[in-house]
C-alpha cells in the first residue's frame, strides 16, 4: 500500500473525524515506544498510523478507548486548598508544580502588600 486515502480507511472508522483523532493517538503511542503492526519503511508515524487503520491489523475499538482514557484524567486537590492539579507520579514535576504554585502565592501576597500602600500621606495634602 504506497499511498493511503480516506476511502481505505474509513471502513476501519466511523467518520473522517474520528480517523484523525484515532491516528494523533496512535502516533502518540507510536512516539511513546508501541511497536507498529506494519513495516515503518522510511515513513513519518502520521503515515504508519493511516497505514495500519487501513491495513485493518490494528484493534481500533482499543485505540478508541487509548483517546476517550487520555481525555479522563481528572485533576484533584493535592492540599486542603481547593487546588485543580493534577496528581503526578513523577517527582521532578511534582517539585516544579510546587515551586510554580509557591511563586504565584508570593506573587498575589505581593500584590496584596502594595495594594495597602494607596493612601495619600498628610503632608502632600497640607501644601
Amino acid at each position: 500500500m504506497a499511498r493511503v486515502t480516506n476511502s481505505d480507511t474509513l471502513p476501519f472508522v466511523e467518520s473522517r473525524y474520528e480517523l484523525g483523532m484515532l491516528a494523533s493517538q496512535r502516533v502518540r503511542d507510536l512516539n511513546g515506544g508501541t511497536p507498529a503492526v506494519v513495516e515503518k519503511n522510511d515513513d513519518k508515524l502520521t503515515v504508519v498510523a493511516l497505514r495500519e487503520i487501513a491495513s485493518g491489523k490494528l484493534n481500533v475499538a482499543d485505540v478508541r478507548h487509548e483517546f476517550v482514557e487520555s481525555y479522563k484524567e481528572s485533576p484533584v486537590a493535592i492540599d486542603e486548598d481547593a487546588s485543580l492539579e493534577i496528581a503526578s507520579e513523577d517527582p521532578m514535576l511534582r517539585e516544579i508544580d510546587a515551586e510554580l504554585e509557591n511563586s504565584l502565592v508570593d506573587d498575589s501576597n505581593d500584590g496584596v502588600a502594595d495594594a495597602g500602600d494607596d493612601t495619600p500621606d498628610e503632608s502632600e495634602d497640607e501644601e
